[in-house]
């Protein structure tokens, strides 16, 4: 199992930051497996998205107020997960883009929902703010020998 954490501001200007922490951290794990370019552009689009909507929504106008980026990766799943201090979002009040409609917003959800597993956001959790949970689950063949469980005889 590989963990690491990151607290950095709120600022877009780190948004190159926050992209070599993750995938370097995945790379070293992953890189030598056959899918892991397609699994680099997907991750490199969920970090960017769950990050900007924290600069910019949650955080906005206060780049001083950090964000925690915690990462988590298994043999079978790779777990992320995004930490922010703002007002938090009401997911009831989320309405999935439609073409016809034309709407400017809503579609990192919708990016985020269809990139990733599985995909939690929770508000005020235990005092430490709201969390944006997002899960993949790893296929079968990939390959990590530093990553692998200790095989029984």
């Amino acid at each position: 199992m590989m963990r690491t954490e990151l607290r950095i501001p709120s600022d877009l200007k780190f948004l190159a930051v926050i992209e070599d922490w993750l995938l370097g951290a995945l790379r070293l794990e992953l890189g030598d497996w056959g899918e892991w370019p397609k699994w680099e552009s997907r991750l490199r689009l969920v970090i960017v998205e769950a990050y900007s909507n924290v600069v910019r929504h949650a955080h906005q106008d206060r780049p001083q107020t950090p964000v925690c980026l915690r990462l988590e990766l298994t043999p079978e799943r790779l777990h992320i997960e995004v930490w922010d201090q703002g007002q938090g979002f009401d997911l009831s009040t989320y309405l999935l883009p439609t073409p016809d409609l034309r709407q400017e917003g809503g579609y990192g959800w919708m990016i985020l929902n269809r990139l990733m597993d599985k995909v939690e956001y929770q508000v005020k959790v235990q005092g430490q703010g709201n969390c944006l949970r997002l899960e993949a689950h790893l296929p079968v063949d990939q390959r990590s020998p530093s990553l692998s469980l200790p095989r029984t005889p």
